[in-house]
């Protein structure tokens, strides 16, 4: 495939406070349009948790192999988060737009705004929002696996990242599944349609 062709392709990148139900929209996306979408599964200098395996959740890298690829410039956007290491390696990206297809994001805001910096032209970002924080706060503590303290933090985050809002394409506010389902979706689709036909302007 030409360099042409694989302009074609982009980045659909989603968000969201913890808690916001980014993560159960992005499966139904994928099952729906994995033949269209793929999913970037994101680098961590971090050590795997319980079950994680190496290249289902994370691709777990050695921190000084990360730094090297920092330096090297093989991350699209990549982050410090408490002491580990995360990013997107600009090669998997463009394994996918090699084979046809659009990658999906679930990353934070931070990431967001480098994706957005580094592939302006072909990139298309949606911030999913609690209807309110207390509803946030309620799913948070729903789950039943979170300290207080942890909590805490998330909500904190949560409160930051609800102000970076405006730096995304769309806002859907996640009140009703089927609904902003629905919403996300047909924005995707319409995204992925007019930047294969070359009517896609950021």
């Amino acid at each position: 495939m030409g360099e042409g062709e694989v302009q074609k392709f982009g980045l659909v990148v989603i968000s969201a406070p913890s808690g916001g139900g980014k993560s159960t929209l992005c499966a139904e996306l994928l099952r729906r349009h994995g033949a269209r979408l793929a999913l970037s599964i994101s680098s961590t200098s971090r050590t795997p948790r319980g079950s994680e395996q190496n290249g289902v959740e994370y691709f777990f890298v050695e921190r000084g192999e990360f730094e090297s690829r920092i330096r090297a410039g093989g991350f699209a956007e990549w982050a410090d988060v408490h002491g580990n290491y995360y990013g997107t390696s600009r090669q998997t990206l463009e394994q996918f737009w090699s084979e046809g297809r659009h990658v999906l994001l679930d990353i934070d805001v931070q990431g967001n705004a480098s994706l957005m910096a580094a592939y302006p032209d072909r990139t298309f970002s949606v911030f999913i929002a609690p209807p309110d924080l207390e509803e946030l706060e309620r799913r948070l503590r729903g789950r039943g696996t979170d300290s207080e303290e942890a909590i805490q933090r998330r909500m904190k985050n949560a409160r930051d990242e609800m102000g970076r809002r405006s730096e995304f394409h769309r806002v859907i506010v996640n009140n009703q599944f089927d609904r902003a389902f629905a919403e996300l979706e047909g924005l995707v689709l319409e995204f992925m349609n007019r930047l294969e036909a070359g009517k896609w302007h950021g």
